[in-house]
């Protein structure tokens, strides 16, 4: 499963139901561009819609962000699930399927960073509903990435301390623009917690 194909997957607009296509064309926009750069006149613009078809199926753009955020939720960890069950089955011996995974998604083409990160970082402080979304978004990576990792007492803290590391990662590669010292730097924590499991 392609990660761009999947949390971006190309799809004709036009063919979409009206409210489908205005989320389509926010979600994208959103994601690409930011939330705040992108007005709802621009996502009007690209769905093909009126003012009174957008207000119809969205009272605001508010009410907007939070349905990118949810179909972005259920979109992303689609991915990373599957992502860590193939790099599990299949990806380098002792190595994390988290590293493998992460790898995937920092080094594609449409990587822009975590959407609850960016959305948090752009509308938490006038739409704090943000920080439930994007907390709840992040309980649900640490669960996956908790079902990774051997049974153990230290099973949950260390999920957790891999999500910490994750988000790091992915804020690392936004800011160095490339994901390849991050990935390494997260190799480096998983393999310190894989051997903290053992030992």
């Amino acid at each position: 499963m392609n990660v761009s194909d999947t949390l971006d997957p190309p799809l004709d607009v036009s063919t979409l139901p009206a409210r489908e296509r205005i989320l389509t064309a926010a979600y994208r926009s959103f994601y690409r561009n930011g939330i705040r750069a992108t007005g709802v006149d621009k996502v009007i613009a690209e769905a093909g819609v009126t003012k009174v078809t957008f207000y119809r199926h969205f009272e605001s753009k508010d009410t907007l962000v939070v349905a990118f955020l949810d179909l972005r939720h259920h979109r992303w960890m689609e991915w990373f699930r599957d992502a860590l069950e193939r790099h599990a089955t299949s990806g380098r011996r002792g190595r994390s399927p988290v590293v493998g995974a992460i790898e995937e998604w920092l080094t594609a083409d449409s990587f822009r960073g975590c959407a609850f990160i960016n959305s948090v970082n752009e509308l938490g402080g006038d739409l704090p509903q943000i920080y439930d979304i994007a907390a709840r978004h992040k309980t649900d990576m640490v669960a996956a990435i908790r079902d990774t990792l051997p049974p153990g007492p230290h099973r949950t803290r260390n999920a957790q301390a891999l999500g910490v590391a994750v988000d790091g990662a992915i804020v690392h590669a936004q800011y160095a623009r490339g994901g390849a010292a991050a990935v390494k730097a997260l190799a480096t924590i998983a393999a310190s917690l894989r051997a903290d499991e053992v030992g």
